[in-house]
């Protein structure tokens, strides 16, 4: 699916963007251009880094 229509970056992309570290809307542009245009997808984008991030064992508190 596409996450920017600017870039045509898709959820794969911005997928591995956030798995390689990136943590803000502004990391993924950086890394890959989507959010970095119009800025539509921003919030799509931080939805992915929320899930991403709630989803993983290590960010869990004990």
């Amino acid at each position: 699916m596409f996450v920017c229509l600017c870039t045509g970056a898709t959820s794969h992309v911005v997928n591995e963007v956030v798995a390689n570290g990136a943590r803000t809307s502004k990391d993924i542009a950086e890394a890959c251009g989507a959010g970095g245009d119009c800025g539509r997808c921003r919030r799509t984008l931080r939805a992915i880094i929320e899930a991403h991030y709630h989803c993983r064992p290590e960010s869990v508190a004990h």
